[in-house]
């Protein structure tokens, strides 16, 4: 068997992450319309992403680790080939010499590596773990009814084993069922379950950044537009949130208990679930949910990003005008 296999199914992650500094009301759009569905989300990612390290020869040697390759680094280049999934990767090792120059990526800064691959009976090896995909579930934020413009999930797609930013070469947005749900409790998140449909492309996703994924649309819904409110109308208090975690889109009774200053990772503002069928169905806050829009006033103030592990009633949430700015 290969120390190198492609995670290609993991789950998407809530993940931590710097904001950028916020877009002022005067650049927000007008309308837009606030989404809550859940959908199916494909990823490929631009290069191979080493998620870990394996040793090989029991344990005696370790080729990647030796020539300085890391966890989160994106494999761009071998021997001058392209390596734009996990196969190409097994084919220009297996025509290798002793050794390859390996062309990667490491927190946007290119570099270049020459490591010396294991060779047995069955193939030449680097001594890595890789993806080169990811699916999951999320959820739709918006739409803009007048460009066909999407936001989404109001964090990034992460690598679930290093938290590194996903680098995007393309993805789709699918249509998806909500078919159960794994209740959180203290010390456990739950999560959604659904399935999807490849044949059903529901949009295309042309970004993926620290406050969501971000394309174009095709199947969306584009009634029901909102205005949008900027940082300073938002306050603590009574809000909703829409999510159609019971399998009926519909909205929740949330408060919004507290609003920070400053460029956060992704928590802008501190929600409490309060509504009895919610915390009946999810108990609070559960994996999927992210990117539910919140509401407050008649305008889209933002989308659920996080849960608090040990009270997952609370959780967290990104101001709509920074998932705009990164858009």
């Amino acid at each position: 068997m290969r120390f190198f296999k492609l995670k290609s199914a993991a789950a998407l992650i809530l993940a931590s992450l710097i904001f950028a500094p916020a877009a002022s009301a005067a650049e927000l759009p007008r309308e837009l319309v606030p989404v809550g569905r859940a959908v199916g989300i494909s990823v490929r990612t631009d290069g191979v992403m080493v998620s870990e390290l394996s040793t090989l020869d029991g344990g005696k040697c370790s080729p990647a680790r030796d020539a300085g390759i890391a966890p989160g680094d994106v494999i761009k280049m071998i021997d001058g080939h392209e390596i734009t999934c996990a196969q190409d990767m097994m084919d220009a090792l297996d025509e290798a010499g002793d050794t390859v120059t390996v062309r990667l990526s490491r927190d946007g800064d290119q570099r270049q590596v020459t490591v010396r691959p294991y060779r047995d009976e069955s193939g030449a090896y680097l001594g890595v773990w890789v993806r080169d995909g990811l699916t999951g579930i999320g959820t739709v934020t918006y739409v803009d009814p007048g460009t066909g413009a999407f936001g989404a999930l109001g964090h990034s797609i992460a690598d679930s084993s290093t938290g590194t930013l996903v680098p995007l070469r393309e993805g789709q947005i699918l249509k998806a069922r909500v078919t159960g749900v794994t209740k959180s409790k203290a010390g456990s998140p739950g999560q959604l379950g659904g399935t999807f449909d490849y044949t059903e492309n529901l949009g295309t996703i042309e970004k993926n950044c620290q406050t969501g994924i971000f394309g174009r649309c095709n199947g969306l819904d584009t009634d029901g537009r909102v205005p949008v409110a900027g940082r300073s109308e938002v306050k603590t208090g009574p809000a909703t949130v829409i999510s159609d975690a019971s399998g009926q889109r519909r909205e929740y009774d949330i408060e919004i208990t507290r609003i920070y200053t400053g460029d956060r990772d992704g928590r802008d503002m501190m929600i409490k679930v309060t509504d009895p069928d919610l915390i009946a169905l999810t108990g609070g806050i559960v994996q999927g949910m992210s990117g539910s829009p919140i509401l407050q006033s008649g305008k889209l103030v933002g989308a659920v990003t996080h849960v608090l592990i040990n009270d997952p009633e609370k959780g967290y949430g990104v101001l709509v005008e920074n998932m705009l700015k990164m858009s």
